[in-house]
């Protein structure tokens, strides 16, 4: 077994219930909102699209969890390149990375399992209030900031 490594991933019961949590908090803001979780390999686990939101904002949100499966939330990644002008130049020219607030991963005794990101509403801070809640349901992936 040298050549195998054991390792953790979101359960689709624990991906649907933040999905749910997240529209939830969103109806609670009067906002609508696409939600992605991806599990730890950046594939979709569980997804939810309120009536109303923006068919753009689909591909968006998956785009923020894959991208905060480098293991920040999207706003500090955005935060790390800005100073940077090549890396501010090139990384969000990659496929699939989203620069901007509303995705985070999602950790489990500080191991990345999955991520979820949210878009639609007419902020980034609605976007990110609507992540925050469905990570409380997760018991350390909540962000300290």
């Amino acid at each position: 077994m040298a050549n195998v490594v054991k390792k953790h991933s979101i359960s689709s019961e624990l991906a649907q219930k933040m999905v749910d949590e997240a529209t939830a908090k969103a109806r609670e803001l009067g906002v609508a909102e696409n939600v992605a979780i991806l599990d730890d390999g950046g594939n979709l686990k569980a997804f939810g699209r309120m009536d109303g939101a923006p068919i753009l904002s689909i591909q968006i949100a998956q785009n923020k969890a894959y991208t905060a499966l480098f293991g920040v939330s999207t706003q500090d990644f955005f935060n790390f390149i800005k100073g940077d002008p090549s890396l501010l130049a090139g990384i969000p020219t990659l496929a699939r990375v989203a620069a901007y607030g509303g995705g985070f991963p999602v950790k489990v005794d500080g191991e990345i399992v999955g991520a979820i990101g949210v878009s639609g509403a007419p902020t980034v801070q609605n976007d990110v209030d609507c992540a925050r809640a469905a990570l409380a349901l997760v018991s350390d992936a909540a962000p300290t900031e």
